[in-house]
């Protein structure tokens, strides 16, 4: 399964072009991909264009039973394709397999939510009217998803979209292609129709520019890069095709005074280093109040230094390897730029000398910093915990908000109207108070100002594929 999958069949590509995928944390060639570009992906509209007329016109019920079939796919083969995405992206065995829980989940949840797409009636203004809104599938949608979460995000889009009848082109990262391959051959093997769903792994520019310049094609949902986002929204007000973007992400951390400071800083050490730290909605900006700053500094820095550096295959191994050479490039670079404006490095940000193979980093953490440091300013995407200090809740809320990003943010305390006033005020889609995971399969999942538009997961991701049409009856 190293090809492009059109109209039901494993095809090379138009060009027969090929790459090479690499294990993140050997540098090790795993296989030969096929490397799709303009012409797959017309070929591919083309066939999910053609099957989306009969797709759309199956029932709820018909679409959830594929839906549903497909998550027992992924549960029964679950430690196969757990094992292949450590392979491809390097994270810990235990996250792999803990991610294609949620992917099963997610299938199963929309299998249900798609019988649920309810309309409504309206009452009018006139004895001699009747008017009735209802839900109807858009059309073909393209999906392109980003490689950090390799199952996870393709199955959120993915699995809305087809339980709203519409037909897909899925594009997922050339980095992570396995768990693409699988998830496709769990909705193959449940039965779904040929050409309504199409994978294509290829070139990104070439792919995107076709997706939205082809009139066949409705809407691009997109989790990548802010950089990206803009790209795609530049070329869609040309062409009028729908987006939904999951963009970037900044997230502050609040952590207040009235906290138990050692077990928010253990907790931080865990929640900071999830995926490598290379997670949209990933805690990055840790903004301590000055009374508890020097305590949870020690402690945290204290707890970091103990996570375990490795391949995602041996046992206790808390961090795996960053993705690629050039995103350890990135996060290295940035900490050169804040040990230049006076920034200390607490603990990390070096090669574990045990893995000079592979794109490893030791986990960071750095103190001393200013709102102005590059380390407040970017989406780090890695091994790095900047500690920042504030003042009371107004400081708090400046800083936080002091970004152009808008995705997630979290608030610890042990005060109720602390937690309802920062809730509030923080200028960020989703806000977690007390936890470090604010999100779930029947929650909308969106971000705020430059983070993206539109929302996936919950019904609000269903209706993100759907559109409304308002009929009104003279009788």
């Amino acid at each position: 399964m190293n090809k492009q999958f059109i109209n039901g069949e494993w095809v090379d590509a138009i060009s027969k072009q090929t790459y090479s995928l690499i294990n993140p944390a050997t540098e090790e060639t795993i296989g030969t991909m096929s490397f799709a570009s303009t012409e797959d992906t017309r070929v591919a509209i083309e066939a999910a264009h053609e099957a989306f007329k009969a797709w759309s016109k199956t029932t709820p019920y018909t679409r959830a039973d594929i839906l549903k079939k497909a998550s027992n796919y992924i549960r029964e083969n679950i430690l196969v394709f757990a094992k292949d995405m450590v392979l491809e992206s390097g994270k810990p065995f235990a996250e792999a397999k803990g991610e294609w829980t949620v992917a099963a989940n997610l299938f199963e949840w929309y299998a249900e939510e798609a019988k649920r797409s309810y309309g409504k009636v309206i009452p009018t203004n006139r004895l001699d009217k009747r008017s009735t809104v209802i839900w109807q599938p858009m059309g073909v949608i393209g999906i392109i998803t980003a490689w950090n979460f390799p199952a996870y995000n393709p199955a959120r889009a993915w699995a809305a979209a087809l339980a709203a009848g519409c037909s897909v082109v899925a594009k997922p990262s050339e980095s992570t292609p396995l768990s693409a391959f699988h998830m496709t051959k769990a909705l193959t093997e449940a039965g779904l129709p040929k050409g309504v769903l199409n994978l294509i792994i290829g070139d990104a520019p070439m792919i995107g520019e076709e997706m939205l310049s082809n009139p066949l094609l409705k809407k691009i949902s997109f989790t990548g890069s802010t950089r990206v986002g803009k790209i795609l929204m530049d070329g869609a007000s040309k062409t009028h095709t729908k987006l939904s973007l999951e963009l970037g992400g900044n997230a502050p951390v609040l952590i207040f005074d009235d906290v138990d400071v050692e077990v928010i800083a253990k907790a931080s050490a865990i929640a900071r280093f999830r995926n490598n730290g290379q997670v949209c909605i990933a805690a990055q900006r840790f903004y301590v109040h000055k009374n508890i700053y020097k305590k949870f500094t020690e402690a945290v820095t204290k707890y970091v230094s103990q996570l375990k550096v490795g391949t995602g295959f041996e046992d206790g191994v808390n961090v795996g390897p960053l993705i690629t050479k050039k995103q350890k490039e990135n996060v290295v670079d940035l900490l050169k730029k804040a040990k230049t404006e006076n920034a200390e490095i607490l603990t990390g940000g070096n090669t574990p000398e045990h893995l000079p193979n592979g794109y490893f980093l030791q986990p960071a953490v750095v103190a001393n910093l200013t709102q102005q440091s590059v380390l407040a300013r970017n989406e780090i995407f890695g091994p790095v915990l900047p500690i920042f200090s504030f003042e009371d809740l107004d400081d708090a809320i400046a800083k936080a908000n002091d970004t152009e990003y808008g995705l997630a943010a979290y608030v610890f305390t042990n005060h109720l109207k602390t937690a309802i006033l920062a809730s509030e005020r923080l200028a960020f889609g989703i806000v977690g108070i007390n936890e470090w995971a604010p999100h779930g399969t029947e929650s909308p999942f969106g971000g705020w100002n430059h983070s993206g538009q539109g929302h996936e997961s919950g019904s609000d991701g269903l209706y993100e594929y759907m559109e409304k049409k308002l009929i009104s009856i003279a009788v």
